[in-house]
């Protein structure tokens, strides 16, 4: 089975020796806007994310968790980013169950995280004119104990909305981490991604 703690293990080693805490819940959001890009701002939306966020959070559930991804992240294009290498290699008549498992071991390693890491607050303090990449966006994530980091995040257009594409937290970008958590994985067994499909939606 695909385990959340290799992924946490791995992403301590390289990122998390300042930031234990982000990834729980930076993640869980990495991964449709409803209202339309003209009549929203990408500050003003991703202030609307965080709440929702902090919802989930509070709640502690998987489900909570799973609601936030489907709804904003943009796993369509992150999803097929993480394959790296393997990503030509993804039947079509496998993507859905693969984007369902990816939501799902996101929003799992976000539930079982986020509570030892209490969130008092997300504000967010200003954002960049868009570019062909998109938007991004910047905020500070205060914890309980007043612990405050600084997260930017990458907001991409999608349809008539925005939607987040990663988050950049201690100068390390999340999707990088899952992109070679996943290679890895589909190197180990036999470069095949049906194999990580399998895992990821057990």
């Amino acid at each position: 089975m695909f385990h959340v703690a290799e992924f946490f293990s791995r992403f301590h080693a390289r990122a998390l020796t300042q930031a234990a805490m982000l990834p729980a819940l930076v993640l869980a959001i990495v991964v449709g806007a409803t209202a339309p890009v003209s009549a929203e701002a990408p500050a003003r939306y991703m202030q609307r994310v965080a709440k929702e966020l902090q919802s989930a959070a509070r709640s502690g559930g998987q489900a909570a968790f799973q609601r936030v991804i489907r709804k904003h992240a943009d796993y369509p294009d992150l999803g097929l980013y993480s394959l790296g290498s393997y990503r030509g290699r993804l039947k079509s008549s496998d993507r859905s169950s693969y984007y369902s498992g990816m939501i799902k071991f996101i929003a799992r390693y976000a539930a079982n995280e986020a509570p030892k890491y209490p969130l008092a607050s997300a504000v967010v303090t200003g954002q960049t004119g868009e570019t062909k990449r998109g938007a991004y966006v910047g905020s500070v994530i205060t914890l309980r104990n007043g612990t405050q980091y600084d997260v930017r995040w990458l907001l991409v257009r999608r349809r008539s909305g925005w939607k987040v594409r990663d988050a950049e937290v201690v100068g390390f970008w999340m999707s990088p981490f899952l992109k070679d958590l996943f290679e890895k994985y589909i190197g180990e067994n036999g470069g095949n991604p049906k194999a990580l499909v399998y895992a990821l939606t057990q």
